[in-house]
């Protein structure tokens, strides 16, 4: 079980690097499942476009990238996140930057739960376990 930051040419100071990774396997373990291995990637807007471009042939920006390597409960993946993706959202919707990160980080575990957001059912569903899951990060 490892769950591992990795910062690729971005100017980026991750704080609370244990209560992530606590926070991350709670809501993985209240979701019935156990944590593998999780590594995120923490990359430029351009870097990310890349990833895209080769990947999943779109040639658009994006703030997260998930690649699932989950077996049966066994939650394991990838997730390779846009620093500078983050700071324009979070400036857009009008949050704290390390809000919108936990907000991506945990996008990406959900996405590693099962939880699909191409639909705009979905999106609401995404939503709402977000906000959850930030809301157990505010009381931590």
């Amino acid at each position: 079980m490892a769950i591992t930051y990795t910062l690729n040419n971005v100017s980026l100071v991750l704080r609370n690097r244990q209560k992530l990774r606590r926070w991350i396997t709670h809501i993985i373990t209240d979701n019935g499942s156990r944590v593998g291995e999780i590594s995120y990637l923490f990359c430029s807007d351009d870097q990310l476009l890349q990833v895209n471009l080769q990947f999943l042939s779109h040639d658009t920006y994006t703030d997260i990238i998930t690649f699932d390597y989950v077996e049966g409960d066994l939650v394991s993946g990838d997730i390779m996140i846009s620093v500078d993706r983050v700071h324009e959202n979070a400036a857009r919707f009008g949050v704290p930057f390390e809000h919108e990160l936990r907000r991506v980080m945990i996008h990406g575990v959900l996405h590693l739960l099962g939880q699909g957001d191409k639909s705009d059912a979905d999106r609401a569903v995404m939503r709402a376990r977000e906000d959850a899951a930030l809301a157990v990060w505010d009381k931590a």
